[in-house]
């Protein structure tokens, strides 16, 4: 088999050579680049969701209109939110009622421990006026047992409305801040049903209309850049390793046919699509185009390099790769840089060594 081959090979060549068709490498300039389709998004593209459930009211925009941070977008409307607020607002007048008030539990309590106060000094006064006539000998035992009983009770009474005030104290101002915490938690849910803008930009698409029922799963509302636009591009796995940040690209859009734009690579997204194998590429215009929309498609071509006067030959005189058939018989060469039709011949050839087309 391998001889039939080598007989082959040689019938080739020899067939080759007789016809006298080949031709000579040549001089050129050669550029290096990678295809990739293109699609023109605005700069800052995002969706705008919900934070709450609920029917959504209105629209207060519409697609076309500039808009600014802050800006509200879409509103949403929910009673329970609003009920919320409203019992906690009243939770928290309780509270601090409680505790500030008029009629206040505290004050209660220091109006006991006043009472508490007199008492226990008007026993303490008794019982030691007792006790130093008990030491003179003066007086009986049970009034003594008595006036000392009486102290002591006084003494525990006023210590333990001391610390009941300052427990009902700590309690209430617990209750008092947690109301508090409350409330500005139910403020903040029924802000939510207002949903903003978080750039200065443009509205691109609406997605629900009046009534109808909105969650946070799906987007309300479409903004970008009124001005700035980016290209993206997908490139394969096999050419990832070729691009960097900084390389020129040639833009051709569907929209603008025969125009060419140039841009520059700006960002390189690490992460592969799983889903169709290839990795996200953004390049930014030098000059963009004076209309453009979101959405727009086309092609680009990202030149990974450039070479002036280079020995170069037709890639379909090749033969596995790195081989050509010559006068001599098959070369081997050593290849450089190579666009669609054409590749650098660094090594194997001169610029006289006529070259023959395999299959002819």
């Amino acid at each position: 088999m391998k001889i039939f081959q080598i007989l082959g090979v040689i019938a080739l060549i020899a067939s080759c050579s007789n016809k006298r068709d080949g031709i000579l490498p040549v001089m050129k300039s050669l550029t290096e680049s990678v295809y990739s389709s293109v699609t023109i998004q605005p700069d800052s593209m995002y969706q705008a969701y919900a934070i709450v459930a609920g029917i959504l009211e209105a629209n207060m925009v519409e697609e076309g209109d500039a808009v600014s941070i802050g800006d509200p977008l879409v509103q949403i409307i929910n009673s329970t939110p609003k009920l919320n607020a409203q019992t906690a607002k009243l939770a928290l007048d309780l509270a601090r009622e409680n505790y500030n008030g008029k009629a206040t539990v505290l004050k209660g309590i220091q109006n006991q421990i006043n009472t508490a106060i007199l008492k226990y000094k008007n026993d303490s006064l008794n019982y030691f006026r007792q006790k130093k006539l008990w030491e003179q000998n003066i007086g009986s035992k049970i009034d003594y047992d008595t006036k000392k009983l009486n102290y002591d009770l006084a003494s525990n009474n006023l210590l333990t409305l001391k610390n009941n005030y300052q427990r009902t104290k700590n309690e209430l101002q617990t209750v008092v801040k947690q109301s508090e915490n409350n409330y500005r938690a139910a403020l903040i849910g029924s802000k939510d049903f207002t949903v903003k803008s978080k750039i200065n930009g443009k509205v691109y698409a609406l997605y629900k209309e009046p009534g109808e029922i909105v969650n946070s799963m799906d987007p309300l509302v479409s903004i970008g850049s009124a001005s700035d636009f980016l290209v993206e591009m997908l490139v394969d796995e096999v050419d990832i390793v070729k691009i960097k940040v900084g390389q020129n690209v040639l833009i051709h859009l569907d929209a603008y046919h025969g125009e060419v734009f140039n841009g520059v690579v700006s960002k390189i997204y690490p992460e592969k699509d799983l889903r169709n194998q290839t990795f996200k590429i953004e390049a930014v215009f030098i000059k963009p185009p004076e209309v453009l929309y979101p959405g727009l498609s086309g092609e680009a071509n990202i030149v990974i390099s450039k070479k002036e006067n280079v020995l170069a030959i037709p890639k379909a005189y090749l033969i596995n790769g790195n081989k050509v058939i010559t006068n001599k018989g098959i070369v081997t060469v050593a290849l450089g840089i190579q666009n669609m039709e054409y590749v650098e011949v660094q090594s194997g050839l001169t610029d006289s060594t006529y070259i023959y087309k395999p299959g002819q």
